[in-house]
């Protein structure tokens, strides 16, 4: 049994994939009030700001994105470049790379490769990695523990999690 520090939702999901609310603010806050992390997808095109996974899709304020538990996924170079002048906005880029670094400096891991106490481990229930990381970002992130539960997380028990996760199947 590991455990984990930061849970991280994946676009907002929080019991599975749900793509007609995935990176919509609504949808985002709620996971956010559930007491997770969100990672998001942000583009920037002609200096407005979007929220979107394929395309960009919601239009915000660059404010929206000043929120330490927000990690933004830079979906185009200009949302990379124009969210690193900002210190307050913990962001990132990969196109397919194994690895890749955030503005803060924790390592984001594609799915299978190892990790490190410094690694954020993306959607780990497609790989079964060892979970001995920073944090893990997850559809499935409500299965994995619950962070509004003090004074500490949960245990992570992988029975449980391949049984639920192999129930949503």
């Amino acid at each position: 049994m590991k455990y984990l520090t930061k849970l991280i939702s994946h676009r907002g999901n929080t019991e599975g994939p749900n793509p007609e609310r995935e990176n919509k603010k609504s949808y985002i806050q709620e996971a956010l009030d559930m007491g997770y992390d969100v990672e998001i997808d942000v583009w920037n095109i002609n200096k407005t700001w979007f929220l979107g996974h394929d395309y960009p899709s919601q239009e915000i304020d660059i404010k929206f994105l000043m929120n330490n538990k927000l990690l933004c996924h830079a979906k185009n170079l200009a949302a990379l470049d124009g969210m690193l002048i900002h210190t307050n906005i913990h962001c990132f880029y990969h196109a397919d790379d194994p690895y890749t670094i955030t503005s803060r400096g924790y390592i984001v891991s594609y799915p299978g490769y190892e990790v490190t106490p410094r690694t954020i481990c993306m959607k780990p229930e497609l790989a079964r990695p060892n979970l001995d990381c920073y944090g893990i970002c997850s559809d499935y992130i409500g299965l994995y523990s619950s962070p509004a539960t003090p004074p500490e997380m949960k245990k992570f028990e992988e029975g449980y999690y391949q049984m639920k996760f192999n129930e949503k199947q």
